[in-house]
């Protein structure tokens, strides 16, 4: 939606493997399937509302809790309809881009918090839905970018996009020191709590992982003049990110989850990743070859021979 708002040779390039990104959005929803089956095994407050104060105890009930999830799928599979039919039409396209982007930064702070923050009903942050939707930023820009740089497609300069990622990365990084030091100068119990059981049992070290590799070494890396110009670092880091992403998700949920066997857990988490990345993987290989034949077609006639194309980077 930004690329349709900021149009640029570098931002028309990127569009092929975005549209592709947001075709796997069904299979997203179908893979949560699980999760509703399981949902008082996972969530207290669906085990047992009574506990909870009466907004909590109706906000998280689990037909509302359901019902917002449904929701949000439908409203973001309708906006990736949408933006796949504006294509090619400058009025739509920004119409779409403009009342998507606020539709999809309420919803996704929301399901941050619905998905996330509410397996531990006790904690509330107030900037969590905020370092949700920079999680689904960071990863879905580094998965553009890293399908388009290992396929050799012809996009912009490493530089601009390099700036782009150290942007987002700088995003993510400022919204989790801020709910740390919010929550380190007032010092709640109960919200203290939420750092404690990441930082024992040996969480600590995910954690440190996490921040290393998330921030200190992109960081840096990007201050790098010849780093944000190789094409291959650039591929490089944004497989780094990606691998940070599911770190951190591990981090964010499963210390939440009691009563787990560490191993029997392991060997899930890598199962349901290889399948589920298996049939996401599938269904953007297929869109991809679909929509960037359409793309084609429409950058051919609007730039004929000899007209400005995008560098091969």
């Amino acid at each position: 939606m930004t690329s349709y708002l900021v149009r640029r040779v570098w931002t028309k390039a990127l569009y092929p493997q975005f549209v592709a990104a947001t075709a796997t959005l069904p299979v997203i929803a179908v893979a949560s399937l699980p999760v509703l089956l399981f949902i008082k095994q996972l969530y207290p407050a669906a085990a047992d509302p009574s506990a909870l104060p009466s907004f909590k105890a109706y906000y998280l009930a689990p037909w509302f809790f359901i019902s917002r999830g449904v929701i949000y799928f439908g409203l973001w599979i309708g906006f990736a309809v949408w933006l796949r039919r504006a294509w090619r039409n400058d009025d739509d396209m920004v119409r779409v881009a403009s009342a998507g982007l606020v539709v999809y930064a309420l919803t996704v702070s929301l399901a941050g918090v619905d998905w996330m923050e509410s397996l531990e009903p006790d904690f509330h942050s107030s900037i969590y839905g905020l370092l949700f939707l920079s999680f689904t930023l960071l990863s879905g820009c580094s998965f553009v970018l890293g399908v388009s740089l290992l396929s050799g497609r012809r996009i912009g300069r490493s530089a601009g996009y390099s700036g782009l990622l150290l942007a987002l990365i700088l995003l993510w990084g400022y919204l989790h020191a801020m709910q740390y030091i919010v929550i380190w100068s007032g010092n709640i119990p109960d919200e203290v709590s939420w750092y404690q059981a990441r930082s024992e049992q040996g969480w600590q070290y995910l954690l440190a992982a996490v921040a290393l590799g998330q921030f200190v070494l992109p960081f840096f890396a990007l201050l790098s003049a010849t780093v944000r110009s190789s094409p291959r670092a650039l591929m490089k880091l944004c497989g780094l990110i990606l691998l940070m992403r599911w770190c951190e998700a591990t981090l964010l949920i499963l210390p939440a989850v009691h009563n787990i066997a560490p191993l029997t857990t392991a060997l899930m988490l890598l199962a349901a990743v290889l399948f589920t990345g298996s049939l996401l993987w599938l269904a953007f290989d297929r869109a991809l070859a679909n929509d960037g034949r359409l793309v084609s077609q429409a950058w051919g006639r609007r730039h004929p021979a000899g007209s400005e194309a995008p560098p091969a980077r």
